[in-house]
């Protein structure tokens, strides 16, 4: 159940984090039972796995996802609006673009690209779902 749990708010934190996609009060929820340390942790894994990090990578990508979570964390937690929240993360999210792309490959930035790009059309998928 938790690693269910945890999944869910990974794919929710994705959305917020790669797409600065808006999220229903019912998903900033699930976002605000982690900590940021638990996203981070998430995030360097698959990125780990979908990329191919290798370990040097893997400690600056850790380092990076965890400043990048702690920033966000307040943000997340806020009661901010959503259009507020999504402006703020999208800004945080150019310049953890930028940090990451000092430390991936050419081929492993645009597969991150690829990756985001994907993600970004299954959650609009699920929004319309609903």
């Amino acid at each position: 159940m938790k690693i269910r749990k945890i999944t869910s708010g990974l794919v929710i934190v994705l959305t917020l984090l790669f797409f600065s996609q808006l999220t229903t009060a019912q998903n900033t929820s699930v976002i605000k039972n982690t900590s940021p340390e638990e996203r981070a942790e998430l995030l360097t894994d698959l990125m780990k796995s979908k990329l191919g990090l290798d370990s040097v990578q893997s400690i600056k990508v850790q380092a990076i996802n965890q400043k990048y979570a702690l920033k966000n964390e307040p943000i997340l937690k806020s009661n901010a609006g959503k259009f507020s929240k999504f402006k703020q993360i999208k800004k945080l999210q150019k310049e953890k673009d930028e940090e990451l792309k000092k430390v991936f490959t050419t081929e492993q930035f645009k597969q991150y690209q690829t990756f985001e790009a994907e993600m970004k059309h299954k959650i609009k998928d699920r929004i319309k779902q609903r």
